[in-house]
C-alpha cells in the first residue's frame, strides 16, 4: 500500500514538473518569436534564448528588497564602509581625467558619478554574474508580476548585441537585468549610454569612460543642477513633529525657523529648497535632501539607496562621517567585519558555505544558531552584538 502510494506521488510530481518545464519552454518560444518580430535576428534570438528551465536563484532574488527591508545603519553600514571611501579616493585619482571631463560636459559632480560607481560595483569589482536573457526570460515567464517591462528589456538587450555595442556572453549582471560598470538596464543602456572614450561603441561593461560618462549623463537627464548641492546633515530640535519627506520642501530658511539645524552646528539660510528625511526617527540622523538628491533617487528608486549614493559622494570629497550616532545598540558591520564575523562563526563551528563577507541565507541560519546559544533572540542580523559576542573587537 505504501509502495502504491509513493509512486502515485511520485507520478503526480513529475506530471506537475512536466507541466511546468513545458509552460516555462512555451513561454521562451513565444519570446524568440516577439524578439525577432521586434527586429532581433533569428540566430541572435536562436543563440540567446534556448533555455530550458528557470534560474531559480533569480525567483529567489526577486523576492528580496534590501533597500526596503534592511535597517539603515546595517545598509550604510557595508555600502559605505572605511574600505569603500579609501578605493572610491584612489580610483578617483586614477580616472580622474575621466571624471573631470564628465563633470565639465554634464555639470554633474564627479564625487557622486565616482560614488554611484561604487554603490552599484563597488567601483567596477561586482557586476553581478547572471546570464541577463537567462535572467529576463525568467522574470517574464515565471515572475509574478511586470511581465511586459522583463520582456521589453530582453529584447532592448538583445538589440544592443544585434548594434554591436556588446557581445552576447557579456551580458552578465544582476537577477533583475542590470548590468556594466554602473548597472544600467537595457532599455536606458540603448536610450542613454554614451561613447565617452571615442571609440565608436557605447561600451559600459568595459569601458570605465563609457561608464561614468553614461552615468552622468543619466543624472543630468533626471534632472541634476549644475553647481547646487544634494544632502546636508541636520538635527532636528527635541520632539519635532514638522513635515517630512523628500517632496515635502521648503527653504532653508523655513527648516531653521522650524528649528532644524545643521549637524555641525552652523545655521541655515537661504532659499534654496529641500525637503527632510529621517530615515531612523527623530533620535537619529537627519538629512536635509535637494533637488539633485532626487536624480540620485531616479537611479534606484529607494530612499534609503539615494542616502547612501549621497553620504558616499561626501565622504569621497572629504567630509567627515556622520555626527549623529544611529539609534541602536547593534549597529551594522563593515564588509571587513562581515568576512570576519564568518570567520568567527566557522571557527565555532557553524557550518557556512564559504566565507566572503556576503550575508546569504546559509551564514543567516549560522548566526541565527550562534544567538540562540548566546541567550540571544534569533534574528539572523549580521550586528554588532553576535560579533562580539564570538569574540569580534
Amino acid at each position: 500500500m505504501r509502495v502504491t502510494i509513493l509512486v502515485a506521488m511520485l507520478s503526480v510530481m513529475w506530471v506537475g514538473h512536466s507541466a511546468a518545464a513545458a509552460s516555462f519552454s512555451s513561454c521562451v518560444a513565444g519570446l524568440r518569436a516577439t524578439a525577432v518580430k521586434a527586429g532581433v535576428s533569428h540566430s541572435l534570438a536562436s543563440r540567446a534564448l534556448s533555455l530550458r528551465q528557470p534560474d531559480e536563484k533569480v525567483l529567489r532574488l526577486s523576492a528580496l528588497k534590501p533597500e526596503f527591508n534592511t535597517p539603515i545603519w546595517d545598509y550604510l553600514g557595508f555600502l559605505v564602509d572605511e574600505q569603500r571611501i579609501k578605493d572610491g579616493r584612489d580610483m578617483m585619482q586614477k580616472y580622474d581625467r575621466v571624471l573631470r571631463s564628465a563633470e565639465q560636459r554634464y555639470g554633474v559632480n564627479r564625487h557622486v558619478i565616482a560614488a554611484v560607481w561604487g554603490i552599484e560595483t563597488d567601483y567596477g569589482r561586482e557586476v553581478g554574474d547572471h546570464f541577463l536573457p537567462h535572467a529576463l526570460v525568467t522574470l517574464a515567464c515565471q515572475g509574478e508580476r511586470r511581465t511586459a517591462f522583463w520582456r521589453g528589456e530582453l529584447i532592448a538587450a538583445l538589440k544592443l548585441v544585434d548594434r554591436g555595442d556588446l557581445e552576447l556572453g557579456k551580458l552578465q549582471g544582476s537577477w533583475a537585468g542590470a548590468f556594466g560598470q554602473t548597472q544600467f538596464i537595457p532599455s536606458t543602456y540603448r536610450r542613454l549610454a554614451v561613447d565617452f572614450d571615442g571609440d565608436g561603441r557605447r561600451d559600459l561593461v568595459n569601458s570605465v569612460a563609457d561608464a561614468l560618462g553614461s552615468t552622468a549623463n543619466y543624472l543630468k537627464r533626471a534632472g541634476w543642477r549644475r553647481g547646487e548641492s544634494w544632502m546636508i546633515e541636520v538635527k532636528v530640535p527635541p520632539g519635532y513633529v514638522g513635515p517630512t519627506g523628500r517632496k515635502n520642501k521648503a527653504a532653508l530658511s523655513t527648516w531653521a525657523r522650524r528649528g532644524v539645524m545643521r549637524a555641525d552646528g552652523a545655521p541655515l539660510s537661504g532659499g534654496a529648497q529641500a525637503g527632510l528625511l529621517l530615515p531612523a526617527g527623530r533620535q537619529g540622523p537627519g538629512f536635509l535632501v535637494f533637488r539633485n538628491f532626487n536624480a540620485i533617487y531616479a537611479y534606484n528608486h529607494a530612499e534609503s539607496y539615494a542616502i547612501s549614493v549621497s553620504y558616499l559622494a561626501d565622504r569621497l570629497a572629504g567630509y567627515p562621517s556622520l555626527r549623529t550616532a544611529w539609534p541602536t545598540d547593534d549597529a551594522g558591520l563593515s564588509r571587513a567585519k562581515r568576512l570576519h564575523l564568518q570567520k568567527l562563526l566557522l571557527a565555532s563551528g557553524y557550518d557556512l558555505e564559504k566565507t566572503d563577507g556576503k550575508i546569504g541565507p546559509a551564514t543567516r541560519e549560522a548566526i541565527m544558531e550562534a544567538e540562540k546559544h548566546f541567550g540571544m533572540q534569533p534574528t539572523g542580523r549580521a550586528g554588532q552584538k553576535i560579533y562580539r559576542a564570538l569574540g569580534g573587537k
